[in-house]
């Protein structure tokens, strides 16, 4: 179907067909924990592997199926798989390829929740793991060890946007024959496909953007047939981490309109990006989409739109920040992003308050940091509920 159609039509109808049954075009949402085999030689024959059939939910589900399905169009991916949270996706997408004594290098500017897993729960496992600036291939060549199994990106990376070099890290990963996985969250496959570019696995939070009405967590593994087998038969089936079919369902009615939401997603942040780089309270702006942006020529190969995330550093510290958290009314104070509404976050109290201050500096995440997922609003208000805060 990839090959067929535009990326607005896949959003819509990729993974979907009338339903056999009643002929609804909405595809129905099964909640069944357990599925008839048919015969005994049939139910042999599903377990064996000869023969498709459902089992059980947590090996497989037919509401889910369509989500898997729908993403690895958008993704052009041959197969994807879902799974209960982002943390699910990254947590499966990784340990389908370490095992003890393995290596990974990560970007250093990533999602806290990310760090934490691979500086602590990984590394109890006997998994080490380094934490370089990514946004030069080099240093990820200089940090790659013997045992080094995955090169782990974020691009644009969470909160401070920095992107990396998507082309030229798969081409090194590959002549090492090191596995390369990149967050795509915060670009979502509207705005960017990191496997057009050489990387081998994608995944989401699927809680954000594919959702955006912030009403159902969930996440996607996206790649080859090969790797999704494997996530899907080992780390995914026995560690647990599946997706209830009634938030597969959510996430699907959310993906119709994706890339409608991205269009103004885009075009709402760059607004504000261009905005906030006027005022006198803001020492610097951070949006891949802005000239100013250290790598914008980057952003110009490698990404079709620039998402809806905004960060920007304040006077005034952590001081400064929390005036600006309480003095704002339209923007809600929230974590999470790919909502429909804006949402702020002041990372060095909340999101980032989980990593010591040493090491979220030298991510750059500094005491006067603003993280803003831009909502759909009309732009204006978002612009006057800002200004307030900043005057």
């Amino acid at each position: 179907m990839e090959n067929q159609f535009g990326i607005n039509t896949l959003a819509i109808h990729a993974g979907e067909a009338p339903d056999p049954a009643t002929g609804a075009l909405v595809p129905p949402l099964h909640l069944a924990n357990t599925f008839f085999l048919g015969s005994a030689e049939e139910g042999a024959a599903i377990f064996a592997g000869e023969k498709a059939g459902y089992v059980y939910s947590r090996w497989g589900n037919p509401t889910v199926d369509i989500l898997q399905t729908r993403v690895a169009a958008l993704e052009n991916a041959q197969a994807a798989l879902a799974t209960a949270s982002g943390m699910a996706a990254i947590s499966t997408a990784l340990l389908n390829v370490v095992r003890a004594g393995d290596h990974i290098v990560a970007a250093k500017a990533i999602y806290p929740s990310t760090f934490h897993l691979m500086q602590s729960e990984l590394h109890a496992l006997g998994i080490a793991t380094t934490f370089v600036d990514a946004t030069d291939a080099r240093n990820i060549e200089r940090a790659i060890q013997p045992n080094t199994k995955v090169i782990y990106l974020e691009s644009p990376g969470n909160p401070i946007l920095a992107l990396c070099d998507l082309r030229a890290v798969a081409a090194l990963a590959k002549s090492r024959g090191i596995t390369t996985i990149c967050d795509n969250t915060f670009a979502t496959p509207i705005n960017q496909r990191p496997l057009d570019f050489g990387i081998d696995v994608v995944v989401h939070s699927a809680t954000k953007y594919f959702g955006g009405h912030g009403d159902a967590v969930g996440g996607v593994i996206a790649g080859s047939r090969e790797i999704i087998k494997r996530c899907a038969d080992e780390p995914l089936r026995f560690f647990g981490g599946i997706l209830a079919p009634f938030n597969a369902y959510l996430i699907l009615r959310g993906i119709q309109t994706l890339p409608l939401r991205m269009e103004r997603h885009n075009a709402n942040a760059f607004a504000v990006a261009r905005h906030l780089e006027k005022q006198h309270a803001v020492k610097w702006v951070s949006y891949p989409g802005l000239e100013s942006h250290p790598q914008f020529a980057l952003a110009q190969k490698q990404m079709r739109g620039f998402g809806g995330m905004v960060c920007f550093e304040l006077h005034g510290g952590l001081d400064a920040g929390a005036h600006l958290m309480n003095a704002v009314k339209l923007c809600s104070l929230a974590v999470s992003l790919g909502d429909t509404r804006t949402l702020i976050v002041h990372p060095a109290s909340t999101t980032h308050s989980v990593v010591s201050r040493a090491e979220r500096e030298s991510q750059g995440v500094t005491d006067g940091l603003v993280r803003l997922s831009v909502g759909l609003e009309d732009v204006d208000d978002i612009v006057a509920d800002l200004e307030r805060g900043l005057d």
